[in-house]
Order: structure tokens, then C-alpha cells, then sequence
């Protein structure tokens, strides 16, 4: 067993906090995103950022254009979006010791931030916003105007603790739209993997995806992502097997990859490309992080000038400065729900609009098969 395992990467003086932390969860009923966690396992960052992990290696989305059929454009969607998977849950494990409960954001926080063109495949920008608190959901949209590729989703999370991890079920979906040099566009729908939280007792947190997601695509192509970790025995951490078919016939896969998500893969079966045949390798392909103004320029309510007394205090460890200004922030976000339910108005979102019934969602996912409930979407309001 590593130090890791043993509970080394918490510092001693926090050992019993967070012990009192996990006992707390342990008797806790309900969704766990609504208690209030100790500023020592806190996160520096706010979920609002956590959408620009979607655009941490911008050379994956050229292919999604340049592939000649349906079915290489359907292996090119799946590439980039097994890229992302590092970024979104694993690297902080690297930087910051253990994985970190995120900064809960407050309703209408926002995060701004672009992919500088560097190969004249052009800019990619992020919009983020917090439109929801209760329950948490963060809208996002992403977009490479040169190429014609978009981005757009939202997220929230259903906590839950069964004894030893926390399982986190992301609540939402992304669509990634493709428009086609004849004016056509392509949709491809995207769910979302479920996170086991585990290490939790060592005090070394770490995540795992299970279970598994899809993507559907409008072009008549069907992805499943199966999603394995170390087990007591056997396995190996952050495992994956992917498998492409036509929608209509799902048992009869095109393509087939698997390895670790987090590393090296390895296309298994294809009709594409020769099998053997390296399909991603995360530790190859630097994640390029995304550049936002500087701090100065940035608005009350974007996310790294909000949180920065927060964040200054997490990264300095003094948690007291840091759990101070966080009170502060969530007492004035009360305040202000107070008035807004006292005057009987509701919050008017900065960049999304609320879609009750997606219709990208309606036309791509089948009742019942493959994809929770989560027809609700947020689109993305473009303004001149």
C-alpha cells in the first residue's frame, strides 16, 4: 500500500478534522453537495471553471471536421472526448495531493476564458455560468468559430455516501454540434460518467468513473463508454473500453478501443485505422490550460476575482482567512435570495436560457436506453 494510500498526503494536524468530516457525511441524509466542508479540503477553484477541461486540447476538435465519413468523425468525437477525461479528473490528484471538494458556486457566477489559435485553427471560447444553486448546475458553452464546432451542456451532481465512497452522479448533457462545409450540422449527444469518490478513510481521496456513457450521434452512430477501476485485487485504476456501432445495430461494433483513460490506449477493432494502433495517450499530449484576463478586469461576479480571498487562503493554508471570506460570500448570496423572495423576482440568467424539453435530446436519445432523464437543457444565448 502507497503513502498516498496510507493517508500521508494529509497533513497531520488535519487528520482528525477530516475524520469528523467523513462521519458527519456517514450520518448525513440527503444530497451531501448541501453541507458545509472544512476549508483544509477545499478546492482553490469554483465549478465554474470546471467546463474548460471540455477544451484542454483544442487540436482534437479539427478532426471532428476534416474525417471524410460518419463513422471516422463518430471515432474522431469519441478521441477528443477521452482527452478531456484527464483534465477533468485527475490532474488535480497530481497538483494538490488528493482529490478537493470544488468551491460550491454562487447563483450567477460566471467564467470566461479562451484557447489562443496557435495553428490557425482559430480561437476557442468558454462561457460559463452558475444557473442554478439549488440544486447546483453549471451551464456552459464552448466554441471554435472557424471551424464550425460548438460545444454546449450543463451539469449538476447528486451526491451520495454509501459507507467507504462517495458516488456522484452528474446530472446533465453536453451536445457537440459540427456544421458541415454543404450547411448541414451534426449533433452529437454526450452523457456524463458517473464518479465514485474513494480513499476517503485514508484521508487521500482519489477519483474513479463507473458505469458507463454514450454519445449518440445524429448521423446514425451509437458510442458506449464502460468505465473500470482497481478493485481490491485485480484491475488497474482509470480502465476504459469504448465500442462504436451503427445505432442500429449496437452488438455489431465498428471500432473498439480500451486502456487507461488517464494514459495510453489502444484501438482493439476497427475497420478505420489498424488495430494495435495507439487510439490516445494523455501523457503524450500536454494539456494546454485555458488563459483568462487579468484578474483587474474581471467583473464582481467572475469566478477567480469572487473567490480570490478564498482561493489566496486555501493555497497559503490559512484556512481561517479562507473560511471567513467564504461565510461572508454565502451570507450575502442569503441576503439576496431573502430580498428577490420578499419582492416576489426570480434571477435573470447573464448568458442561457432555460429549455425545458431539449430538442436536440428529444431527436438523439432513445427513451429509456442509454441516457438518464435529463431532457432539461440550457441554451446558449448569442448577443451581438
Amino acid at each position: 500500500m502507497s503513502g498516498k494510500e496510507n493517508g500521508e498526503a494529509l497533513p497531520q494536524e488535519h487528520r482528525h478534522g477530516w475524520l469528523s468530516f467523513i462521519k458527519s457525511i456517514a450520518s448525513f441524509s440527503g444530497d451531501l453537495s448541501k453541507m458545509t466542508a472544512p476549508s483544509f479540503i477545499l478546492s482553490p477553484v469554483s465549478l465554474t471553471e470546471y467546463p474548460s477541461y471540455w477544451g484542454e486540447h483544442p487540436d482534437t476538435l479539427r478532426p471532428i471536421q476534416e474525417a471524410a465519413s460518419p463513422e471516422e468523425r463518430m471515432v474522431a468525437v469519441v478521441r477528443w472526448f477521452i482527452a478531456t477525461l484527464k483534465g477533468q479528473y485527475t490532474a488535480r490528484n497530481t497538483s494538490m495531493g488528493s482529490e478537493k471538494k470544488p468551491l460550491n458556486p454562487v447563483l450567477g457566477e460566471v467564467f470566461y476564458g479562451h484557447w489562443p489559435d496557435t495553428t490557425g485553427d482559430g480561437e476557442l471560447r468558454l462561457t460559463s455560468e452558475q444557473v442554478s444553486h439549488h440544486p447546483p448546475v453549471t451551464a456552459y458553452y464552448l466554441e471554435n468559430e472557424k471551424l464550425g464546432v460548438s460545444i454546449e451542456g450543463h451539469s449538476g451532481q447528486k451526491t451520495s455516501f454509501n459507507g467507504h465512497a462517495i458516488t456522484v452522479v452528474q446530472v446533465g448533457h453536453a451536445i457537440l454540434r459540427a456544421k458541415r462545409s454543404d450547411g448541414s450540422v451534426e449533433t452529437y449527444l454526450i452523457s456524463l460518467p458517473t464518479l465514485s469518490i474513494d480513499g476517503l478513510w485514508y484521508g487521500s481521496p482519489y477519483i474513479e468513473l463507473t458505469g458507463d456513457s454514450y454519445i449518440h450521434s445524429s448521423t446514425g452512430m451509437l458510442a458506449k463508454i464502460h468505465y473500470s477501476g482497481r478493485g481490491y485485487f485485480t484491475g488497474k485504476a482509470h480502465s476504459f473500453q469504448t465500442s462504436i456501432s451503427k445505432s442500429s445495430a449496437p452488438s455489431q461494433p465498428f471500432f473498439e478501443a480500451s486502456g487507461i483513460w488517464a494514459g495510453e490506449s489502444t484501438i482493439t477493432k476497427s475497420t478505420l485505422e489498424a488495430p494495435g494502433s495507439v487510439f490516445w495517450n494523455a501523457d503524450a499530449h500536454p494539456r494546454q490550460e485555458i488563459t483568462v484576463k487579468p484578474l483587474e478586469e474581471m467583473g464582481e461576479y467572475e469566478s477567480r476575482r469572487l473567490w480570490k480571498t478564498v482561493a489566496d487562503g486555501i493555497r497559503s493554508s490559512n484556512y481561517d482567512m479562507a473560511s471567513k471570506d467564504k461565510s461572508r460570500i454565502e451570507n450575502e448570496q442569503r441576503a439576496l435570495r431573502k430580498q428577490r423572495e420578499a419582492e416576489g423576482t426570480t434571477y435573470q440568467l447573464k448568458h442561457f436560457d432555460l429549455i425545458e424539453s431539449d430538442p436536440d435530446y428529444a431527436a438523439l436519445v432513445e427513451p429509456g436506453k442509454h441516457q438518464p432523464a435529463t431532457q432539461k437543457g440550457y441554451k446558449f444565448r448569442h448577443t451581438p
